[in-house]
């Protein structure tokens, strides 16, 4: 129908699929069918929302317009389908008990922050819920973490023990209420508890003196353990060095950054430089992390120092539950360290009894509840890149909405890989990429990678008919794929899952050029893959140029101590004489250390070959003198990164070929590194020009490939495109050559998007293999 049709009365019905369910959007129908004096009926079923109207045709056609245009703020219309009924006779306009009877295909709401109305109700001396700290509506509170299975009703959520109120049931059953059927719904009376305990586990206080109590400690510098939506946070006052200091140390996190929690926009304002598009981010429902610049020079108090060593960035974000509002409500900070709530290295801990047994040691004191969490959810983490979102960590907010894909495909399994382990369901089509789970190298964050699949089959209703890992074979991801017996399972290379991610969540079609760069993947000719540059078309890649090849000594070793990789791009410049045309250099490091690492490259002992572009950033950050070993994952880069002083100079790379194909060579870089070292130029001049001579490298390489094969469609992906420098300059030089590029705008471009090209690629070999039978 449109806004054109003729005058007269029409009978229509609706389907709506998406996120409409436990978002409001029955008691939206049902007023806007109100205003627009329409008959019928409105109801959940399996797949979505079903509405049957009659009424007035240009009546029905703004009703059609407004469900669009003015949906509930959580919900998210993915299709809406419109049928001509004969007339049929309605007693008013009603609310229908929901269809059971089919296979159930709703979409899930993700966690949301406390919206404008509760806030205010939480604020409010006069209102019934003022400071609860578990005031919530059906346009926010928890979702997805609170799930034990489907459909979602209160009964299949950790909200199951806590019975309504007289109250509290009114506002459920009435369909003007903001809080029908939200499932979540409570009181002071009814709902769950806030309380203090101190380290022994004693209680201190309840209520809101507990919460008025816990911004005290944190004022005097306490380090607190905070539950929250989908986990326990550690936190300290971000502005008290010694408490920053003192998390650090009892943590066991050497120098990763925390992440801070302003008290609102103008705090973060003060401290970080904010554009409008990430005063959005911040602000959204999804309430991420998002990754700014501090202000120069820093505002007094400024953010400590040890909150993110050697960064210029800050990873701010806003409160986004009722106690962390209440707890800003009750202090005198500003500004919260809130980190996860684990050990190192380990899961996020969610429960209380793990609380009091993983975090004893490490807080001071506890507030916990007694609303259980199902699935634990870590904070998402973002920055803008070119004017445009792009997730670095994708988690509490965004999860379980899925990634749309182009076509229908089989129900799969991808499990992802080593390091920022994700997971990834298929459905129709619909992929379902899990929260981010965490590197899979201990028995705690294999168990939650477990229970994170065993959550999304149930919630989903789906059981994979196949399960799709990586080529590395010591995986633990590959390992536990090989170990379902019962299933078969597809093992697809790393780089190639890579760019099919974004192949798969840009809904692109036909053969393409992907540049995959990144620390490491293993490759299909035995080596260490991680500056590739492929074509890729469905389930077949071709490797068309890498980065020169180096040794990698020590094999994982020289991923933690950078200063090995300089040693070894040192003698790749120079085998026969690299202790003597690069003493200097090599005097740095203890010359015992070097001479063994020389002696390994020299008879190539426990030294993989590897193309990778990560070990490349390490290299030139060791040389640079800014870092000989990490304490975390990419931390050189990072810091590389981090000391660049912008300018137009530049080092420049080849492009040669070979015959196996075009080889990306940075070792002419490298060596003017070791010139500009000796000149005693600033790292962060050299970080310019490297960064610079790398974006002008990779750009002429994928140009004259492009070229060659005849192909315009460029795909960006790997942990490299994290840093925001290297991207922006790289996308525009391309674009403005010509090429059409296309980066990640849903998934991270890290490992985290490995499971979503995984399944993509596996529903291409599924595809691949049905129609050779047919053939045959």
């Amino acid at each position: 129908m449109s806004a054109g049709s003729a005058v007269g009365e029409g009978s229509i019905r609706v389907r709506i699929a998406g996120i409409v369910q436990g978002v409001g959007f029955r008691p939206f129908v049902f007023q806007l069918a109100r205003q627009y004096e329409l008959k019928g009926w409105v109801r959940n079923q399996a797949d979505g929302v079903v509405i049957r109207a009659l009424g007035a045709k240009e009546r029905l056609d703004a009703f059609l317009r407004d469900i669009s245009s003015k949906a509930p703020p959580l919900a998210h219309i993915t299709r809406l389908e419109v049928a001509e009924l004969p007339h049929e006779e309605f007693e008013g306009f009603g609310i229908l008990q929901s269809d059971s009877h089919q296979a159930r295909r709703t979409l899930i709401s993700p966690d949301a922050c406390t919206c404008r109305e509760c806030l205010k109700e939480l604020l409010d001396p006069a209102d019934r819920r003022y400071r609860y700290p578990f005031i919530n509506c059906t346009n926010c509170g928890p979702r997805y973490t609170i799930i034990r299975d489907i459909p979602y009703d209160r009964d299949k959520t950790t909200m199951a023990p806590f019975a309504m109120c007289a109250a509290c049931r009114r506002e459920y059953d009435d369909p003007m209420d903001r809080r029908f059927h939200a499932q979540p719904n409570a009181c002071w009376d009814c709902g769950p508890q806030v309380w203090l305990e101190d380290a022994p586990g004693h209680a201190a206080a309840t209520g809101d003196e507990a919460l008025r109590r816990a911004a005290e400690l944190l004022d005097e510098g306490k380090i607190l353990a905070i539950k929250g939506l989908g986990g326990f946070h550690l936190a300290v006052p971000a502005c008290n060095e010694a408490s920053v200091s003192r998390l650090r140390q009892r943590k066991i996190r050497e120098e990763k950054p925390f992440a801070v929690m302003f008290r609102s926009v103008a705090a973060v304002q003060t401290h970080c430089n904010v554009s409008p598009q990430e005063i959005e981010l911040l602000s959204s429902a999804g309430r991420p992390i998002v990754l700014l610049e501090r202000r120069r020079p820093e505002p007094s108090p400024a953010v400590a120092p040890s909150v993110a060593p050697k960064n210029r960035c800050i990873g701010a974000f806003l409160p986004y539950t009722p106690v962390h509002f209440m707890l800003f409500e009750h202090g005198l900070f500003d500004a919260l360290v809130m980190t996860s709530g684990n050990q190192s290295d380990e899961p996020i801990v969610m429960s209380n009894d793990d609380a009091r047994l993983r975090l004893n040691g490490i807080a001071d004191y506890f507030l916990v509840h007694n609303r259980d969490i199902h699935m634990r959810c870590d904070d998402s983490v973002t920055r803008v890149v070119n004017g445009n979102p792009r997730p670095v960590r994708r988690a509490r907010g965004y999860v379980p909405v899925p990634v749309f894909l182009h076509s229908q495909t089989p129900v799969l399994l991808g499990v992802g890989a080593e390091l920022k382990n994700t997971v990834c369901l298929t459905r129709g089509q619909e992929a379902f990429l899990s929260q981010h789970i965490g590197d899979l190298e201990n028995l705690e964050t294999l168990r939650s990678f477990e229970h994170t699949i065993d959550h999304l089959k149930k919630i989903l209703e789906i059981d994979p008919q196949c399960i799709v890992h990586d080529l590395h074979p010591d995986y633990l991801s590959t390992q536990w794929a090989l170990n379902q017996k019962h299933r078969p399972s597809l093992a697809v290379q790393h780089h190639h899952a890579h760019i099919a991610a974004v192949v798969a969540e840009r809904q692109l079609r036909g053969p393409v050029i992907g540049v995959a760069l990144d620390g490491s993947g293993y490759g299909t000719d035995g080596t260490i893959w991680g500056g590739e540059v492929l074509r890729v078309e469905g389930c077949r890649f071709e490797r068309l140029a890498h980065f020169r090849h180096v040794p990698l000594p020590g094999g994982n070793r020289a991923v933690r101590q950078p200063w090995r990789m300089a040693v070894s791009y040192l003698w790749s410049l120079d085998p026969a004489n690299v202790m003597e045309a690069y003493q200097d250099i090599l005097s740095r490091w203890p010359q015992s250390k070097v001479e063994i690492l020389v002696q390994m490259l020299n008879r190539s002992l426990n030294s993989p070959i590897t193309s990778s572009c990560g070990r490349l950033f390490d290299a030139v950050a060791a040389l640079a003198g800014l870092r000989d070993s990490v304490s975390y994952e990419g931390q050189a880069a990072i810091e590389l990164e981090q000391v660049l002083h912008p300018g137009d100079e530049a080092y420049r790379g080849e492009l040669t070929r070979d015959r196996d194909g075009w080889i990306i060579d940075p070792f002419p870089m490298v060596a003017a590194v070791v010139r500009d070292v000796r000149a005693g130029r600033a790292a962060g001049s050299i970080s310019c020009r490297f960064h610079n001579g790398l974006v002008a490298l990779l750009a002429q390489s994928v140009e004259t490939i492009s070229r060659e094969m005849g192909l315009n469609r460029i795909v960006l992906s790997g942990g490299v495109f994290q840093n925001a420098y290297l991207s922006e300059r790289l996308e525009r030089k391309m674009t403005a050559r010509g090429l059409e590029v296309y980066g990640h705008e849903q998934v991270p471009a890290n490992d985290a998007c490995i499971s979503l090209g995984q399944v993509h690629i596996g529903a291409c070999m599924l595809a691949a293999r049905e129609g050779a039978r047919i053939e045959d």
